[in-house]
């Protein structure tokens, strides 16, 4: 049986061979450092086509760690980045650039490319006030784009796409979708960004660093016109909350695995109010009882059925 994956794994996880760790991924690194600048560059046309490691995730790999430009190779990244602009313009690309990760400069020259060494300056200093004034002229310009800034990262939407600036790592991600997404902060900001473009109403919190929690509320008399009040009444087991379950069981079957807890409940006014706690864990346990991490794509489902509830029932101001 030739070696496996799994046994390189298994041999730097156990302590006993911590002595030889070092140079067993010094032979690893020497293998990457070669595919890389060597062989997959070799033939351009088989860089740009077919890279030898799917999707380029070894630039990613390179990326998030710190490492600058001069320790990437320079062919395959420039191909990487004219993907995502070619994307971005509405261009024919070899693959969707979902997840695509570009320093800070590089997005920056796609998506706001006249201003773009004055926006790299004034994000890497953290001059905020300069940075939001060029990117609000753009916006009074007519570019279509909505953003929202926490303490950590910058949150941009061009249509559907979602891009995410790491402040203090000076990279990006764009086209954020199977990626997991790395803190609560991240979260709340992406609801924030989503709730001021499509349903200002939502309620938006942190709930004692654990959950970020949604809460909407659905009136009475709403609810009444679409489900008759007579119904409730003469059905003892039929409530309003009961009612949504029925009426969106897929969507709320999708919520049960990706929202820590849901509620529904009925205030005084006997307005419905709907609350979905989500973590950075979806609520899904396997087998083992492993909760996978919440991705881009599963929170996207979540704010999708909040946006669904919104516009079909007239949420207000909680």
């Amino acid at each position: 049986m030739p070696l496996e994956g799994d046994h390189i794994l298994k041999f730097l996880g156990n302590t006993v061979n911590e002595r030889y760790n070092d140079e067993l991924l010094d032979l690893i690194i020497e293998r990457i450092d070669k595919l890389c600048f060597q062989e997959c560059q070799v033939d351009r046309i088989a860089c740009t086509l077919t890279p030898m490691c799917s999707r380029r995730f070894l630039l990613k790999l390179r990326i998030i760690n710190g490492l600058g430009t001069d320790d990437l190779p320079k062919f395959c990244y420039s191909v990487h980045k004219g993907v995502v602009e070619r994307e971005f313009r509405g261009k024919t690309v070899i693959y969707k650039p979902y997840d695509s990760y570009l320093y800070l400069i590089d997005f920056l020259d796609i998506y706001f490319h006249g201003d773009y060494r004055k926006l790299n300056k004034f994000i890497s200093f953290k001059n905020w006030e300069e940075a939001f004034e060029i990117l609000e002229k753009r916006v009074s310009k007519g570019e279509e784009f909505n953003y929202l800034k926490t303490d950590n990262y910058i949150i941009f939407k061009f249509e559907e796409r979602t891009h995410i600036i790491f402040i203090d790592e000076n990279y990006v991600i764009c086209n954020a979708n199977r990626e997991d997404i790395p803190s609560l902060e991240l979260i709340k900001g992406i609801c924030e960004l989503n709730s001021k473009i499509n349903f200002p109403e939502i309620d938006i919190k942190l709930i004692h660093s654990q959950f970020v929690e949604l809460k909407m509320k659905l009136p009475n008399d709403v609810i009444s016109k679409v489900k008759n009040e007579d119904d409730f009444e003469n059905d003892s087991k039929t409530t309003r909350d009961e009612y949504f379950w029925e009426k969106f069981p897929e969507e709320i079957a999708t919520l049960t695995d990706y929202c820590k807890e849901i509620h529904m409940e009925m205030n005084r006014n006997k307005d419905l109010v709907i609350k979905l706690y989500v973590g950075t864990e979806i609520n899904y346990k396997d087998k083992v009882g492993h909760q996978d991490p919440l991705r881009y794509r599963d929170l996207k489902s979540i704010l999708e059925f909040v946006n669904k509830i919104y516009n079909q029932f007239y949420v207000i101001w909680v």
